[in-house]
C-alpha cells in the first residue's frame, strides 16, 4: 500500500501526455529545419561529381547518385517519421545528460578547454589561421595525377619492335620474351599475342606485341617485393635490341586506347601535313624528353619504316612480248593474293575456295620474279622480264585525327606524379628551339588530358556550389552572419584533409577531390548543429535577463555560450563519430579497389577531425565575439528563432 502511494505520487509529479508530446514537437522543430538544410547542403556539395564526364564521371556517378538518394530519403524521414518514432519510444522518466558517465567525462574535459579558448582568443585564432596557411604550401608540394593507379593484379607488357619486322621474327621475339617472363617466380601465367586479333576493331600492326602476365597471390611473393619492383626486375631482364619495352595493365590500357587513342599514361600527339616531317618532329620531341625524371618507356610511334613490295611494270618490254598491264596485274593478284575458284558448303555455311602460290614461293623476291606469264608470241616468260620487283619504304600505318595526319610520342610515368612530370616535360620542350616547323603543332593526351578536363570541371562548378551552400545556410538561419559562421568551417576542414594526405604520401587526384567534396558537406552539417544550440542558449539568456546591454554582461554571454556548447556535446560528437567509424575501416582494408578508395576516405577522416575540433572550440569563440559586437553596436542581441 505504501509503495502504491509512492508510485502514484511519482506519476503525479511527472509530465502529462500532452506536455510530453508538446516537448517532442518543440524539440523536433528546433533541429528539423537545420538538419533538413544540412541534408540539402550535403546533396548540393555533390553537384561537382555529377558534372564530371568521361572515365571519372562513369567511376563516381554511382557514388553521387547513391549518396543523393539516401540523403533525400533521410531529409524526408527527419521531417515525417522521426518525430512519430520518438513519440512511440520516448516514454517514462529520463535521466539528465549528467547522469551518463561518458557524457560527464566528456564535459569535464571539454568545459575547461572551451573556457581556456574563450579566455585566450587571439592565441586560438592565430593558431587556427597559421594551421590554415600552412596547408597552402603543403598542397602545392603535393603531386597531381588523374586517378590513383588501380592494382589490377596483373601486368600488360607491350613492347614495340621495328615496323618492318617479319612474322617469323615477331614470333621468335614473343616466345623468347614469354620464356624470360615465366622465369620470375611471382609470375603464374603468360599469354602473348603479336599483331592484331581476328577483329576489325583491333588495328595493331605485327610489330606490336602484347603479353598479359597473370601474377600469383601476394602471399607467395618474395619478401619485400612490390609490384613496382617486379616491373623493374622484368624490364631489366627484357632488354632486347630493337625492342622498346612498355608496361601497363590490361584494363586501364583498353580504357586509354578507347578514350584517347594513346596506349600509355601520356602521349604527345604531333599534327601536320607530311608524314616524314611528323616523324622528324617526333624524334626531336623524344630527344628533348630523354632524361626527364619520372618518364619511362619513352618511344616514338612508328610512322615511317614500313616495307612495301612494289611491282613496277616496264611498258616497253610489255609491248615487245605482246602483254598488257592487266595480264601482269591479274597474274600477280592470283599468285600472291589468291583467286576464288569455287565454294564449299558445310551445313548452312558457305566458304569461298581461293588458290595462290605456296608460302615458300611468296616469301622470296627471287621466286616472285620467276612467276610465269603467258605471252602470245614467246610462250612463258618470267615476271622479271617485264617488271621490276623491289621493296620500298613507306608508312606502316597512317593515323589521322580531325582530318589531320598524326604521329605520337608516348611514355609512361613511374616513381613520380603525373602532373609534375608533364609540367617538366612541357618546360623542356618549350626551351628547345626549332622543334616545330610552321603548320605543325603538339597536343598532350592520355591520362593528362583526363586530368586537365576533370580539374577544369571542378574549378568551374566549385564556386557555384559554395554560393548555393551559402544561400542554403542563409535560408536556414535567415542571417548572413550565421550563414558565414557555419560556412567558415569548410576551410578549417581543409586543414586535416591536407595534412593527412601529405603525411600519407597521396597525390592530388580526382578521387581526392571527391573526398574533399564529401567532407565539406559533413563539416557544414556539424557546424549547423553547433550554431543551433548556441542560438538556443542565447534565447535562454534573453528569457532570464532580457535583451538589453544594460542587463546582459560579457560574463553572462560567455557563460551561456559555454552552456550551449558544453551541455549539448553528445549530439555533436555523435555526428562526428558516425562519420569516423564508417570511414576508418577503409584504411586497413586490402584487396582490389582499396588503392582508389583510400584517397577518397583520407581527406574525409582528417578533415572531420580538424573541422570537429574547430566547431567545438573556435565556432563558439567566433559566435561569442559576434554577439559581443551586436550587444556593443545595437544594445541588444539579434537572436534567430531556432524553434521554428
Amino acid at each position: 500500500m505504501k509503495w502504491r502511494r509512492k508510485n502514484k505520487k511519482a506519476k503525479e509529479s511527472w509530465i502529462s501526455e500532452e506536455e510530453r508530446l508538446a516537448i517532442i514537437e518543440k524539440s523536433s522543430k528546433q533541429v528539423s529545419r537545420g538538419v533538413f538544410f544540412a541534408t540539402i547542403i550535403i546533396i548540393t556539395s555533390f553537384l561537382p561529381v555529377f558534372m564530371l564526364t568521361g572515365q571519372e564521371g562513369k567511376l563516381f556517378h554511382p557514388l553521387a547518385y547513391t549518396k543523393t538518394f539516401i540523403m533525400l530519403v533521410d531529409a524526408l524521414l527527419v521531417l515525417t517519421l522521426a518525430p512519430v518514432l520518438i513519440s512511440f519510444f520516448m516514454k517514462g522518466k529520463f535521466k539528465p545528460d549528467t547522469a551518463n558517465p561518458v557524457n560527464r567525462v566528456l564535459e569535464r574535459v571539454y568545459e575547461p578547454a572551451i573556457r581556456t579558448v574563450l579566455r585566450w582568443r587571439k592565441t586560438t585564432l592565430a593558431i587556427n589561421i597559421i594551421a590554415l596557411l600552412i596547408t597552402v604550401p603543403l598542397l602545392q608540394s603535393l603531386g597531381s595525377e588523374f586517378m590513383p593507379p588501380l592494382d589490377e593484379q596483373s601486368i600488360l607488357f607491350m613492347p614495340v619492335t621495328l615496323p618492318d619486322i617479319s612474322n617469323a621474327e615477331a614470333k621468335r621475339i614473343l616466345q623468347v620474351q614469354d620464356k624470360i617472363i615465366m622465369s620470375v617466380p611471382e609470375v603464374d601465367k603468360v599469354l602473348g599475342k603479336a599483331g592484331r586479333a581476328s577483329t576489325a576493331t583491333d588495328n595493331s600492326p605485327i610489330s606490336m606485341i602484347e603479353t598479359i602476365i597473370i601474377l600469383k597471390p601476394k602471399d607467395q611473393w618474395r619478401e619485400g617485393l612490390t609490384k613496382t619492383g617486379l616491373v623493374s626486375e622484368l624490364d631489366k631482364k627484357l632488354q632486347i635490341p630493337g625492342v622498346v619495352n612498355g608496361w601497363t595493365q590490361p584494363i586501364i590500357n583498353r580504357i586509354n586506347m578507347l578514350a584517347t587513342g594513346i596506349r600509355t599514361d601520356v602521349g604527345i600527339k604531333v599534327y601536320g601535313q607530311d608524314l616524314h616531317q611528323i616523324a622528324a618532329v617526333s624524334e626531336r620531341v623524344k630527344a628533348a624528353l630523354e632524361g626527364t625524371p619520372g618518364i619511362s618507356d619513352l618511344y616514338v610511334e612508328p610512322i615511317t619504316g614500313g616495307k612495301y613490295l612494289s611491282i613496277n611494270v616496264r611498258r616497253d618490254d610489255l609491248g615487245r612480248y605482246g602483254l598488257s598491264v592487266d595480264d601482269v596485274n591479274s597474274t600477280v593478284e592470283t599468285a600472291l593474293g589468291g583467286a576464288p575458284v569455287g565454294q564449299t558448303i558445310e551445313g548452312r555455311q558457305r566458304f569461298s575456295i581461293s588458290v595462290r602460290l605456296a608460302q615458300d614461293y611468296r616469301n622470296s623476291v627471287e621466286e616472285i620474279k620467276r612467276i610465269p606469264l603467258r605471252s602470245p608470241g614467246f610462250g612463258e616468260v618470267p615476271l622479271s622480264a617485264v617488271a621490276d620487283v623491289v621493296f620500298e619504304n613507306g608508312p606502316p600505318m597512317i593515323t589521322s585525327e580531325n582530318a589531320i595526319l598524326r604521329g605520337a610520342v608516348m611514355f609512361n610515368v613511374r616513381d613520380r606524379d603525373l602532373g609534375g612530370t608533364v609540367q617538366e616535360a612541357m618546360e623542356r620542350i618549350n626551351q628547345q628551339q626549332g622543334i616545330l616547323p610552321e603548320g605543325y603543332f603538339l597536343e598532350w593526351s592520355g591520362q593528362y588530358e583526363n586530368l586537365i578536363r576533370g580539374q577544369q570541371t571542378l574549378l568551374i562548378i566549385a564556386p557555384i556550389v559554395l554560393a548555393i551552400i551559402f544561400f542554403s545556410l542563409y535560408f536556414a538561419f535567415r542571417s548572413i552572419r550565421e550563414a558565414f559562421l557555419s560556412l567558415i568551417t569548410i576551410p578549417f576542414a581543409l586543414i586535416g584533409g591536407a595534412y593527412i594526405i601529405y603525411f600519407w604520401g597521396v597525390n592530388l587526384s580526382i578521387a581526392v577531390a571527391v573526398g574533399f567534396i564529401a567532407l565539406f558537406g559533413i563539416a557544414v552539417e556539424t557546424g549547423i548543429v553547433m550554431v543551433i544550440y548556441l542560438n538556443d542558449a542565447m534565447q535562454q539568456l534573453i528569457k532570464e535577463k532580457g535583451n538589453s546591454s544594460e542587463t546582459i554582461t560579457k560574463e553572462d554571454l560567455r557563460e551561456y555560450v559555454v552552456r550551449g556548447a558544453a551541455k549539448r556535446l553528445r549530439p555533436k560528437l555523435m555526428t562526428v563519430c558516425v562519420s569516423l567509424f564508417g570511414l576508418i575501416p577503409v584504411l586497413w582494408a586490402t584487396g582490389v579497389g582499396t588503392d582508389v578508395m583510400q584517397p577518397i576516405v583520407l581527406p574525409m577522416i582528417g578533415g572531420v577531425l580538424t573541422s570537429s575540433t574547430h566547431i567545438l572550440l573556435v565556432t563558439p569563440l567566433i559566435f561569442l565575439m559576434n554577439k559581443e559586437y551586436e550587444l556593443r553596436k545595437y544594445g541588444k542581441l539579434e537572436v534567430y528563432d531556432t524553434q521554428h
